[in-house]
């Protein structure tokens, strides 16, 4: 993380905020990480009120946990919390698709971009390329999400997903990418969408999530450590 010739003064506060946010998701800025508005400021050589205020926008969105004398510290997740993160989507999601149909406004000019960031996002899943995946998974749900009329659950289930790779992504480095790990249904939920078949599109949401949850029982299973276990090694 270092200093940005890029970063102007009027929009010092939302490039800071992504900033930081693609350092945590690249799993660079690891759960536990501590550091305050003088360091962040001092990195970019801005001034502290863009910082502190890109630092609360974080902690808003759930990826920073702030303290009056500590400062801020990236949001350790549990396992727990993964699981909660899911079953919550998944609530959403199920409540919004056996509802009636004027919850979701399909628009088909819309999928072709769609169906570009799910062929990229299993590429780079079976590819095990981590950095590319999070980015095309992120666009892609932002834009199925624009599906939903409320906007209100389109920003509850992107920021739930912005969560759950920030509790997955320092999990998975090291991990051999393959089906068990990873989920490559994106392609199948694209046309399930341009078929218009809410079954469909709730079965392959359905198996994601279960997907997920799999995941966590196997992170469970094998012993893997919880928040504040791995603290001292992320600020190495």
């Amino acid at each position: 993380m270092g200093p940005s010739g890029g970063v102007t003064r009027s929009t010092l506060r939302q490039q800071i905020a992504d900033a930081l946010r693609d350092e945590v998701l690249a799993g660079r800025l690891r759960p536990g990480r501590e550091f305050t508005v003088k360091q962040i400021a001092e990195q970019y050589g801005v001034s502290a009120t863009p910082v502190r205020e890109a630092l609360f926008d974080l902690s808003a969105q759930g990826l920073l946990a702030s303290d009056q004398h500590r400062g801020f510290q990236v949001r350790e997740f549990t396992i727990r919390d993964y699981r909660a993160m899911v079953e919550a989507r998944l609530l959403v999601v199920e409540g919004i698709f056996r509802s009636p149909a004027d919850q979701v406004a399909v628009r088909p000019e819309a999928l072709a971009p769609i169906r570009r960031r799910a062929l990229e996002a299993v590429r780079a899943a079976k590819g095990g390329d981590l950095d590319v995946l999070i980015g095309y998974d992120l666009r892609f749900w932002r834009e199925i999400g624009a599906f939903v009329l409320n906007p209100y659950i389109t920003a509850f289930l992107a920021r739930l997903r912005v969560q759950a790779w920030v509790f997955t992504v320092h999990r998975l480095r090291g991990e051999h990418a393959d089906e068990h790990v990873l989920w490559f249904g994106h392609e199948e939920l694209v046309e399930a969408i341009a078929a218009g078949d809410r079954d469909r599109v709730l079965a392959a949401m359905q198996s994601y999530y279960a997907h997920a949850l799999a995941w966590a029982d196997h992170l469970e299973a094998r012993g893997a450590p919880e928040a504040g276990e791995t603290r001292e090694s992320s600020r190495e």
